[in-house]
């Protein structure tokens, strides 16, 4: 890939992405795949404005040696270095960018109730310091190729083949391989502009039917509303969280959820696939859960606390999205999350609350919206959903029709 190419995608991440303001520092975490990437990306961050830039590696082979050696006790413990550090994080706000490259299967085999359980143990110790940061930084996850994730997608190319073309696959679906910016903006005007469309409507149910059995109802928090492309925290700095983002989503009521939906995508979770798989709900609990492969692993998510099973996010995406019209099967939610509608187990968005500036945390969780220490996204859209809502004054109103908008801006 050319370098002039890759450094208007690093552009993009550190200006549009996190938005880098004069004098912030940056954190970018992220695998051992693409070091080059790295380097450009860090000198665009500098020049953005950044003070001081930390990197973060991390890699997948070494994650299930230390699983596989360590006790429980010894993976949950934080450390007092590690306090300090997350105090000094909530103090200062950095910016934190995410590469996602991993290998979809980098992780099978590892001990998942080891990894769940230490996880249990770190959440309430880890917990205060991300709600002090909650909604008052910026971040932006975007993804490079790794070898491995780009031979499970296109296996019989050679490797070096192969990452080029999910080199291409990612600059066509993050809109970045020609003018980032303009693009960019267009783009966030166009999701903004069916958000307040949407919650024009004042919706109070969503209705998910689909020809693969799919039929659940969805009740919505009535402070709620849709959000979609760039977010604003709370000092008032404008960023985009996620590179892709086809998606217009909502965090719905806690315990309003009655019905059965069938998931469309393999799920990656814990470097790991759970395929073919449904999910049903009742009170707005997932009461049941079955799946082709990995099962157990779907039900060790809703049970890692009372909030797993219970709703976080509606997201709406339509299945014409660059995501989805690519052809291709990523293997990585971040990028399956935006070829397709989809729901998410756990944690909901408080910026979703109208207002929220002026309320607490937990005010806004008080109002609805579900606390969990997951939020794990599966997929639900296909050509065969069609989605309604139910407006407060009892009218039903066509959102998506066999996979597509019902409604034009």
């Amino acid at each position: 890939m050319k370098k002039s190419v890759l450094r208007n995608y690093a552009r993009l991440i550190a200006r549009v992405g996190v938005n880098i303001q004069k004098g912030q520092n940056v954190i970018i975490s992220c695998g051992l795949d693409q070091p080059g990437f790295v380097e450009i990306l860090t000198d665009e961050c500098y020049k953005a404005g950044a003070r001081e830039v930390t990197v973060e590696f991390s890699h997948q082979p070494l994650r299930k040696i230390h699983v596989r050696h360590q006790s429980v006790t010894t993976l949950a413990k934080v450390e007092e270095w590690q306090k300090a550090r997350l105090e000094y994080y909530a103090q200062t706000l950095p910016c934190r960018i995410y590469l996602a490259s991993e290998d979809p299967d980098g992780l099978k085999g590892i001990n998942q109730k080891k990894v769940s359980q230490a996880s249990q143990k770190t959440y309430p110790i880890v917990k205060p310091y991300r709600d002090r940061m909650e909604n008052k930084y910026q971040w932006c996850i975007a993804a490079v190729p790794g070898v491995a994730w780009a031979k499970k997608l296109f296996p019989d190319l050679p490797k070096g083949r192969a990452v080029e073309k999910l080199w291409e696959a990612i600059l066509f679906t993050s809109r970045a391989d020609e003018d980032p910016v303009a693009a960019w903006q267009a783009h966030d005007d166009d999701l903004m502009g069916r958000c307040a469309y949407l919650n024009s409507l004042g919706i109070a149910e969503l209705r998910y039917r689909g020809d693969n059995g799919t039929d659940l109802t969805v009740g919505m928090i009535p402070e709620a509303e849709f959000k979609g492309g760039g977010d604003r925290t709370l000092s008032g700095v404008f960023f985009n969280p996620n590179i892709p983002t086809e998606e217009c989503f909502i965090s719905p009521m806690k315990g309003k959820a009655e019905g059965i939906v069938y998931a469309t995508k393999p799920l990656s979770y814990r470097g790991q696939l759970i395929e073919d798989f449904s999910v049903r709900f009742e009170n707005g609990k997932a009461v049941e859960v079955k799946a082709a492969k990995n099962r157990e692993l779907l039900e060790e998510i809703i049970s890692m606390d009372e909030g797993a099973a219970y709703l976080g996010e509606c997201a709406l995406v339509p299945v014409d999205s660059p995501v989805s019209e690519s052809g291709i099967l990523f293997y990585e939610t971040l990028f399956d999350e935006n070829a397709a509608c989809h729901l998410a187990l756990g944690a909901g968005f408080t910026d979703t609350i109208r207002g929220y500036e002026e309320k607490t945390l937990e005010e806004c969780r008080e109002l609805g919206v579900n606390d969990s220490m997951v939020h794990v996204d599966f997929m639900i859209g296909y050509e065969g959903l069609n989605i309604d809502a139910v407006t407060r004054d009892g009218k039903t109103v066509p959102v998506l029709r066999r996979g597509r908008w019902a409604f034009e801006l």
